[in-house]
């Protein structure tokens, strides 16, 4: 399935616009698979970063208070960490610090697939392209186009972790698990 969904991508014209398609059609499913583990073994498996970027975006639109139609950038994943709620509130059974210990994974998988998608491997960073534009670009050693909003500074980090770490704090009431300090400091 996971080879499938990334030659899905990859023979598009634009894996971009194929990649935003195909994402809408799989979140339904995502939403609905009852346990973290599955979720996390289909989001860690897949092929295509891309996809994984798009899907992952839309999982947090759906769980933002407020949607942004700003483009996936670094300030847009700032964004999420302070506007998500928990992804999955269906789940009765799951504890409440179970459930920000999976968006903050999720969270950081999307940090991961945005930089290998825009940020970080020669051979990567054109995905946005298709397969001949993308051989010219490396031919070219093109630079991949930074947005503006790719452009945060250490303050605006610190600043949202603040805030999440407040208004978990406030939710839990507690003093913060061990994997969630983990998990924040990983993020940061």
């Amino acid at each position: 399935l996971q080879r499938m969904l990334s030659i899905a991508v990859e023979v598009d014209k634009s894996p971009n616009c194929s990649s935003c398609k195909i994402a809408d059609v799989i979140l339904p499913f995502i939403l609905n698979i009852p346990l973290r583990s599955q979720r996390e073994a289909f989001l860690n498996t897949m092929e295509s970063q891309l996809l994984r970027c798009k899907l992952l975006e839309l999982l947090f639109q759906h769980s933002c208070d407020v949607p942004t139609t700003f483009p996936l950038s670094l300030a847009k994943i700032l964004y999420f960490l302070s506007h998500s709620s928990v992804l999955l509130p269906y789940q009765d059974e799951t504890a409440m610090w179970e459930r920000w210990d999976e968006m903050l994974q999720y969270l950081s998988l999307l940090l991961l697939s945005y930089q290998n998608v825009i940020l970080a491997f020669p051979l990567a960073e054109h995905l946005r392209s298709s397969l001949n534009d993308r051989m010219d670009l490396i031919i070219q050693k093109a630079k991949p186009k930074l947005q503006v909003s790719d452009d945060i500074s250490p303050l605006d980090i610190q600043l949202k972790i603040e805030d999440f770490s407040s208004r978990m704090q406030q939710v839990l009431g507690q003093p913060f698990p061990l994997q969630i300090t983990e998990k924040l400091c990983m993020l940061r």
